[in-house]
């Protein structure tokens, strides 16, 4: 259907589109393919669409279109058609869109806002960023636990149909304390006498509004969660966090560590919608910064130079034991900083797995340095020094690239640093200068090079 209505849209000239065809067209589309469908159109025909759905379907579809598209379309509109679309928009999406638009946008917004919408997107604004209250909404269902199971479906009834999930309705005291939780399902095989405080499951998985964003999306997937309750400091039922959510954090979070993990800054926007000025600043410091560690690296090789002034043939096997270092390190540091992510692996694992990694280690490096002493050996005239030398360089060097690589992001961890900085450039410029040290030392010790 999504291919149809760009086609509609894109005859040309304006004035042959079938407008009957495409608002008869529209209602049976799925919200996120219309969505799909307005980021696709240029803006005069994004907007020309978005003017043909009703009320209901337009703050669905403002909700999923990319933020330049939201941005044409509140300043393309009127203040009264403003109010509306915000009016029905959920609180966490309300606050997603205001994150996202320039000061003026977000001062007619606000202005346009039903007060008691204003005040809720303002306290959501409040909490810190990758908090859990700023992700949740505050359009959910509560129960008191001395209602009857029909009273709940009255309520349900008569408030339900302007909140985000009613599978799930959460029970309340008077004073707003989280007691239980009570599904769509349980209300439906109770009997309508049946008080909510005797069906309620009171074994709440639930998170406070200061937790990390991305420990609560650990919490969803350990539990097989649709939605999670959020409360205050004094246990008070505030808000929810429901899975739409949690699969953007997981997008997020994961987006955040590759690029840490690539040495880049990490960056809100999509790549083609990044000026060209900020791609380079968001590269450009790591950059440097693996530059200027790179001059350790070619100190360590000032500083041997009479094994190389002796022995020449030294320099060549220098590139493949830093790859083969970093390579190493990079596949370590990959796996622990995963497996930190997703709860595998705690801090107290920590000698657990470098046992593991430095087992590896020599389990491939024996591999790599039987295969390479093989090849060094018959590939520069039967040296057997030589090829021994290299050998022993390569296998220490992967058993200390893996231990490093492991390492580096649980210390990392341990003082509260994120460990995806700890990932492949740092790994790399540290294992490289220790496989030089390791390369040059043996390489003394089996050519009685030094004193």
């Amino acid at each position: 259907m999504k291919n149809l209505l760009l086609e509609l849209m894109f005859i040309e000239g304006a004035e042959t589109v079938d407008m009957g065809r495409l608002k008869a067209l529209l209602p049976q589309m799925n919200t996120a393919d219309v969505a799909e469908a307005l980021d696709e159109l240029p803006k005069e025909k994004s907007l020309q669409l978005f003017r043909l759905l009703s009320k209901t379907q337009a703050a669905d579809v403002f909700a999923y279109i990319e933020p330049d598209k939201q941005q044409a379309v509140v300043e393309a509109l009127a203040d009264s058609e403003v109010a509306e679309i915000m009016n029905r928009l959920f609180a966490d999406d309300a606050v997603d869109f205001i994150e996202e638009m320039p000061a003026d946008v977000v001062t007619r917004v606000l202005r346009n806002v039903h007060p008691e919408k204003r005040r809720v997107i303002n306290q959501l604004l409040r909490y810190p960023d990758d908090s859990a209250g700023s992700v949740m909404t505050t359009e959910f269902v509560d129960l008191r636990e001395d209602a009857t199971v029909a009273q709940a479906f009255d309520n349900i009834r008569t408030y339900g149909v302007n909140k985000e999930t009613i599978y799930t309705c959460y029970v309340i005291r008077g004073d707003r304390t989280l007691v239980g939780a009570v599904s769509a399902k349980a209300l439906l095989l109770a009997r309508p006498d049946e008080r909510i405080g005797a069906i309620m499951d009171k074994n709440l998985v639930f998170a406070h509004t200061s937790d990390d964003q991305e420990a609560v999306a650990l919490e969803f997937q350990k539990y097989g969660l649709l939605a999670m309750p959020v409360v205050d400091t004094e246990e008070r039922l505030v808000g929810i966090i429901t899975v739409d959510d949690v699969m953007q954090i997981i997008e997020e979070e994961n987006t955040e560590d590759f690029e840490k993990m690539n040495a880049l800054a990490p960056s809100d926007e999509p790549y083609l919608k990044t000026s060209i000025l900020r791609l380079a600043k968001n590269r450009i410091v790591w950059l440097l910064v693996l530059m200027l560690s790179a001059t350790i690296t070619g100190a360590v090789i000032s500083g041997f130079e009479d094994a190389l002034s002796v022995l020449p043939v030294l320099v060549v096997f220098i590139p493949m034991l830093m790859d083969t270092g970093g390579n190493a390190g990079s596949q370590s540091s990959t796996l622990i900083i995963r497996g930190m992510a997703v709860g595998e692996i705690r801090l107290r694992d920590a000698a657990k797995v470098l046992w593991r990694e430095i087992r590896i280690g020599a389990l491939c490096g024996l591999a790599l340095g039987l295969v390479n002493m093989a090849r060094i050996y018959f590939m520069n005239g039967h040296n057997l020094v030589l090829a021994v030398t290299v050998t022993a360089s390569l296998f220490a060097t992967v058993l200390m690239a893996k231990s490093v690589g492991c390492l580096l992001p649980m210390v990392a961890k341990k003082f509260r640093i994120d460990p995806a900085i700890m990932a492949a450039p740092l790994i790399t410029t540290i294992v490289d200068a220790s496989s030089l040290v390791i390369y040059f030392s043996i390489a003394k010790t089996f050519f009685r090079m030094g004193g």
